[in-house]
């Protein structure tokens, strides 16, 4: 039976009954289960998104893709004990690949309303139950020309106004997608469109990286040591050391630039979806990434999906793995993949797109083609080594 491993994760259990797949004589799925879609429905988890309320919930979001779905449906499902236990909220048509965020002790949901739809944003006034319509430009509908693109990446709040990445699909081929910005005034209106500000698109350019660069996406909002925002994307390079892209976007959010000789670093990780957060305690900057160790390296690099780490940088240039906090040996059938996170005091919680093994024994479809979605806390994340 393949090993497994989670290191400075809180495994929540209620009591002292065995899982199914430990009465089965099976390693039990990592983490808390949050949702489940079998392997055999075709639908698969992906999407993890996670925010915590004004009350002090946890609110966490997955879509469904694979060819058993509709590719426009999420739900959404909410804790009331810090992530023990959970129970789904809503279901929502019409909205995918989205980001759960609160701002103004508000909850809302930011993305696409299907696959490389577009690009929409959903409030909701109760705490997740039920959600707006964006049926035009004043009521969440921020794009209604062209095909979209994007993943739950951070919203952040910065200089008065919320900034979030955002990419343009040109297809046919996937990794056409060009790279944007998308900004608001931090007292608009979120549901208009003309309260949002959207940056030129960056698009592709398949001679980078010595004609290896795939594509970018899946872009973070940061806030840089020199104050500006940046948007640090997912690049699809498929060598070691894997890549991320640092753009550049200018003060108002109107221009994003791009240097191919100086922004592209050395990224633990970077050929995959990740999510990357500011600590004002430690100075740092935080990811959970699926960071490739040496003995998998002769594996496909976007599809090495079976180690998530934890890592850190002072300057989003060097970066650091601090600690492995999943891990599977097998990289084909278990992948810890897309993980979402938050701080929460001096842990993070997060919210993970897992393919593991059923109760009755069968494995996910592959690596990539998740079955659940698991909930984790990893404790004291600063001192972690």
């Amino acid at each position: 039976m393949f090993g497994f491993v989670t290191t400075a994760i809180c495994n929540v259990i209620v009591g002292m009954s065995l899982s199914p797949q430990e009465a089965a004589g099976l390693k039990p799925v990592p983490g808390v289960v949050v949702a489940h879609s079998p392997a055999k429905t075709k639908q698969y988890i992906g999407s993890p998104s996670i925010a915590v309320l004004a009350g002090g919930e946890f609110v966490a979001s997955h879509d469904f893709f694979g060819p058993g779905s509709t590719r426009d449906v999420t739900q959404v499902f909410a804790s009331a004990d810090k992530g023990k236990t959970w129970e789904k909220r809503a279901t929502i048509s019409g909205q995918w690949w989205s980001t759960l965020f609160v701002h103004n002790n508000t909850l809302y949901l930011m993305g696409v309303a299907k696959e490389y739809g577009f690009a929409v944003i959903r409030r909701s006034t109760d705490d997740g139950k039920t959600w707006t319509d964006p049926k035009d430009a004043d009521t969440g509908l921020l794009h209604d020309k062209g095909m979209y693109h994007c993943a739950p990446v951070p919203v952040v709040v910065h200089n008065g106004r919320l900034w979030r990445a955002m990419e343009e699909y040109a297809g046919p081929k996937w990794g056409s997608f060009s790279s944007f910005m998308m900004s608001a005034p931090v007292d608009a209106d979120l549901l208009k469109a003309f309260s949002w500000t959207s940056s030129n698109r960056l698009p592709r350019n398949a001679d980078w990286l010595g004609k290896k660069f795939g594509g970018w996406l899946e872009g973070n909002a940061v806030v840089a040591p020199d104050g500006s925002v940046v948007n640090i994307l997912r690049v699809d390079f498929r060598a070691h050391p894997e890549k991320a892209a640092i753009v550049r976007v200018s003060a108002d959010g109107k221009t994003s630039s791009f240097d191919p000789e100086k922004d592209f670093i050395d990224f633990p990780g970077g050929c995959k979806k990740f999510t990357i957060r500011y600590d004002v305690k430690s100075r740092k900057y935080w990811t959970l990434a699926n960071f490739v160790p040496v003995e998998f390296r002769n594996e496909n690099v976007e599809r090495a999906r079976n180690t998530l780490a934890l890592c850190c940088s002072s300057d989003l240039r060097t970066w650091d793995v601090r600690k492995t906090i999943l891990r599977h040996a097998d990289t084909k059938a278990h992948g810890f993949q897309y993980a979402d996170w938050l701080f929460a005091g001096d842990d993070l919680i997060a919210v993970v797109r897992t393919a593991f093994d059923e109760p009755d024994g069968t494995q996910a479809h592959n690596s990539h083609d998740a079955n659940y979605l698991t909930f984790h806390r990893v404790a004291g994340f600063r001192t972690a080594k």
